[in-house]
């Protein structure tokens, strides 16, 4: 666990550095002017997210600590797994990704990866222990139209406008405010606190979208999985998951919204990335 929290951490502080390096060689700084304020925060918002998705993949098997499988381990139930994911990738017209197991009580499974040709699709020992094969292979599709949908490059496209969005608002708005202050130094520690409320304010108003966002891409996986692994297959995978433990591997939460559980009532399901179980399953029935 420290091993995984080292690589996260250290991730990061890469993803820092690099941008840093990158805008000071193109002499781009924050406070240059209007224009020079908006390639920065273009920069940083576009940059560390597509880094991110850049190294999803491989972060994603370090954190959740996934153990590849090829379809030739001898081990019945892993090799019929890659063997499902590979048929899936074939019925969608893609690339077979790499196919791997974590151990971990929840019942789900992600898929995640920077293309269709580098992708990934993972699931826990919980969800195997639990799911009927004919369930788990509508939870495979699902997983593979994920895929197919392009959803993790359209997630971080609208993550990183929206990083980009915040990050210039809060600024104009801090500048507007701290221009009122009577001394520099007052003006310099007025900036500073509003720019750093306007970017919770604002955060927490873009982390709503892309939320919207993400449970209309749930939909649009459940339908793909249905057209993948049959209908009926994946109503029973969604009805097993509603009936069992809905807890979260809190491990790598950058994947949450890219796993096949989740899902929250009230007013915590503005936050959710994904629609409430029983909300998906309607979806397919009425299809």
């Amino acid at each position: 666990m420290f091993m995984r929290m080292f690589l996260f951490l250290m991730t990061n502080v890469a993803v820092v550095v690099t941008i840093s390096i990158i805008l000071s060689l193109f002499g781009i700084r924050p406070d240059d002017g209007l224009v020079p304020m908006a390639i920065f925060c273009f920069i940083w918002g576009m940059g560390g997210a597509f880094i991110s998705l850049a190294i999803s993949r491989w972060m994603a098997k370090r954190a959740m600590g996934v153990k590849l499988v090829d379809g030739n381990t001898g081990n019945a139930e892993a090799d019929w797994l890659f063997r499902t994911v590979e048929r899936m990738a074939q019925q969608a017209n893609l690339p077979t990704p790499e196919v791997g197991i974590y151990e971990s009580p929840e019942i789900n499974a992600f898929a995640t990866g920077p293309s269709k040709k580098r992708s990934l699709v993972a699931v826990s020992t919980g969800i195997l222990r639990s799911m009927k094969r004919n369930e788990l292979e509508a939870v495979l599709a699902h997983e593979v139209s994920h895929i197919g949908n392009g959803d993790m490059v359209t997630m971080t496209l609208l993550q990183g406008v929206m990083n980009a969005f915040v990050m210039f608002i809060s600024r104009i708005i801090a500048s507007v405010v701290a221009g009122n202050a009577r001394d520099e130094r007052g003006s310099s520690m007025m900036y500073f606190g509003v720019r750093v409320v306007a970017e919770i304010v604002l955060g927490i108003a873009g982390s709503i979208i892309t939320a919207w966002f993400s449970r209309h891409r749930e939909f649009r996986a459940d339908a793909g999985g249905a057209a993948l692994a049959g209908t009926s297959n994946m109503v029973a995978a969604l009805e097993r998951l509603a009936a069992g433990p809905q807890g979260v591997d809190p491990r790598a939460p950058a994947l949450a919204s890219f796993k096949i559980s989740g899902g929250a009532r009230g007013f915590m399901a503005l936050f959710s990335t994904h629609p409430p179980l029983e909300d998906r399953i309607q979806a397919l029935r009425n299809r």
